[in-house]
């Protein structure tokens, strides 16, 4: 498996809507680690640029995420309610909305795209794909990797023929990766579920939420995952793509919360006036919610307004440093290593 190649057990979480760049999977692989690029809102061509970009920068493995689509409809009279107090407020402050598209994001031209590319990883977020798309994938040379929330997950993911699951926990910044958002969505934290998983569903995982840290990194090891997917820990680094305003919000102490007023699914990010101001009563709708509120961020983004930006963060948020990718990357591996001879240390003490 990839995992068992890797010099050293990180993995960049795929971040769609600007922060991942093929300059940072690149380095991210170029480090030891597994870069990941985010085909996440991009069309199939884009996602093919961004990939030979990224191979130009790096011979090392660079996995691609992929968005499932889903096929539930949503509940149109709360959609109708959110999008006209939407409107009421953008009038009222001279914002631009968009319309409540319902779109695929491009699945059939991106799967057939990935099964002539052959990349090492392909990952799936909001949905297992069909067995036969896991089979076309895996006869191309691509392992196939699935993100899960929930213990349910894991296991129809693993029967469909997945080779790892990556776990998410509540602690993750950005969209919840589960099959199905529904108002009673299960959000555990990493170490409960990732326990949990490992004990039910015997095949490799790797962690994803609120890793910032090398102690954290082998944390999760200890835990029974096979690698630590980290995505805000590297959102400062130069090579990323996240916005001025976005990274200023980063570095402050501010607390984050779950969301669904800004995409019409539950997402974590840092608060601001919008997610205050909207999250109450924000319908699940994805992706219409997003394609309605798509230019005010797009606008906000160039005007530097954090407070109508999704900000997409980890709980740890406060622990990302700007530094070259590559820097984050052997900082972990050495803090990692480090905290696990500490505890060698302390279990050898006390077993005297």
């Amino acid at each position: 498996m990839v995992l068992e190649r890797l010099d050293v057990p990180i993995v960049l979480a795929p971040m769609a809507g600007g922060p991942s760049t093929p300059a940072l999977a690149a380095a991210v692989a170029g480090a030891g680690g597994l870069g990941f690029l985010a085909s996440g809102y991009l069309s199939a061509a884009r996602t093919r640029e961004q990939l030979a970009e990224a191979r130009r920068l790096t011979s090392g493995p660079v996995g691609v995420n992929v968005f499932v689509p889903g096929d539930a409809a949503p509940e149109r009279e709360s959609l109708e309610r959110y999008l006209e107090r939407l409107r009421a407020w953008a009038g009222g402050v001279g914002a631009e909305l968009g319309e409540p598209v319902r779109d695929d994001d491009d699945w059939g031209a991106k799967v057939d795209l990935l099964a002539r590319e052959a990349v090492p990883v392909v990952s799936f977020t909001f949905g297992c794909p069909p067995p036969d798309v896991i089979e076309r994938l895996q006869g191309a040379g691509s392992e196939v990797w699935v993100t899960v929330t929930a213990v349910d997950e894991a296991s129809e993911a693993a029967g469909a023929g997945a080779d790892a699951l990556v776990v998410q926990g509540a602690e993750a910044g950005g969209h919840r990766g589960s099959f199905a958002d529904r108002p009673d969505l299960p959000v555990d934290g990493l170490l409960p579920l990732l326990q949990t998983i490992a004990a039910k569903v015997p095949m490799p995982l790797v962690a994803a939420g609120g890793i910032a840290t090398g102690p954290a990194v082998a944390a999760v090891l200890c835990a029974g995952a096979a690698a630590a997917q980290l995505g805000t820990a590297f959102m400062l680094c130069p090579e990323a793509g996240t916005s001025p305003a976005h990274r200023e919000a980063l570095r402050s102490p501010r607390s984050t919360a779950l969301t669904r007023a800004f995409t019409g699914r539950l997402a974590r990010g840092i608060r601001n006036d919008f997610m205050d101001r909207h999250s109450e009563g924000a319908p699940i709708a994805y992706p219409e919610v997003h394609h309605v509120t798509a230019p005010l961020r797009r606008a906000a983004r160039e005007a530097g307004d954090a407070d109508r930006i999704n900000l997409w963060a980890g709980e740890a948020h406060e622990l990302a440093e700007p530094l070259p990718a590559a820097e984050v990357v052997a900082r972990l591996a050495r803090g990692a290593r480090d905290a696990s001879a500490r505890v060698a240390r302390r279990l050898a003490a006390s077993s005297r």
